[in-house]
């Protein structure tokens, strides 16, 4: 009977390989798919070593079996693999800058956010002028409006200008208030608690024993275990808002010129 040339050990092929009788007593060895090679020899072979296995640019290959690989966007892009767009860190929620800032995309992903014109801070808080920032904090709002009420513009000036601002709280249960406003004497209760040509930071303020407000009375300051109080009564509570023409003090008390 003929010899089979594939009877034992695959004929002398590789594992890898199907052995195919031919004529009597010969063979061919032809690799399996998936892998490259004589035969004898057959190699797995790793689509990611050509054109990146068909993957984008902006993809990374990766082989999982032979002639088999996955496709995965890098970080920094979105897609199936095959096709990678670049994912703008800015085009969502303003990159988590301020919404007073401008965001910019410099690389992957990284970004930059500087505050616009007339606002000052580190990009991802910004503020405007006090008057502005007054309006946008719930403790100092209500001080804001009062201003508003009486057309007092003095802090919306280049300043600089330190304001010492009872919280919203205060303002909206002290009696008095009702009372100052009847007698139009609300104006110069609120001038009492601004100090012009001034930027006094919470520091600064624990070095100084008098102010003189825009009302034109001293604000007298002491410090003591630890806090800062005005006229042995006010104490500083949230300090050193910054704006871009003075600064922000919430106080607890309503000041009385």
């Amino acid at each position: 009977s003929a010899i089979n040339a594939c009877e034992s050990s695959n004929g002398g092929c590789s594992a890898k390989a199907e052995c195919r009788r031919t004529t009597p007593g010969n063979r061919v060895c032809v690799c399996n798919a998936g892998y490259t090679g004589d035969g004898i020899v057959c190699i797995e072979i790793n689509p990611c070593l050509e054109n990146n296995g068909g993957c984008d640019r902006n993809a990374e290959c990766t082989q999982i079996g032979p002639n088999q690989a996955v496709c995965n966007c890098l970080k920094g892009y979105s897609g199936d693999g095959k096709r990678c767009t670049y994912i703008s860190l800015c085009s969502q929620n303003n990159g988590g800058c301020s919404e007073f800032a401008i965001c910019n995309d410099t690389e992957l992903t990284e970004r930059t956010c500087t505050c616009k014109p007339n606002y000052i801070g580190d990009g991802f808080m910004c503020r405007g002028n006090i008057f502005q920032e007054l309006l946008r904090n719930s403790n100092t709002s209500k001080f804001y409006f009062h201003l508003e009420a009486l057309s007092i513009k003095d802090i919306a000036g280049p300043g600089p200008f330190t304001l010492f601002v009872p919280r919203t709280d205060i303002l909206n249960t002290d009696p008095r208030v009702k009372d100052w406003i009847a007698e139009g004497v609300m104006a110069q209760v609120l001038r009492y608690h601004m100090v012009g040509c001034a930027n006094l930071l919470y520091n600064d303020l624990t070095r100084i024993t008098n102010i003189t407000s825009l009302h034109g009375d001293l604000i007298h300051i002491s410090y003591s275990q630890n806090s800062l109080v005005l006229n042995d009564k006010a104490e500083i509570i949230v300090s050193d808002a910054v704006g871009t023409n003075g600064v922000i003090h919430v106080i607890n008390q309503i000041l009385v010129p």
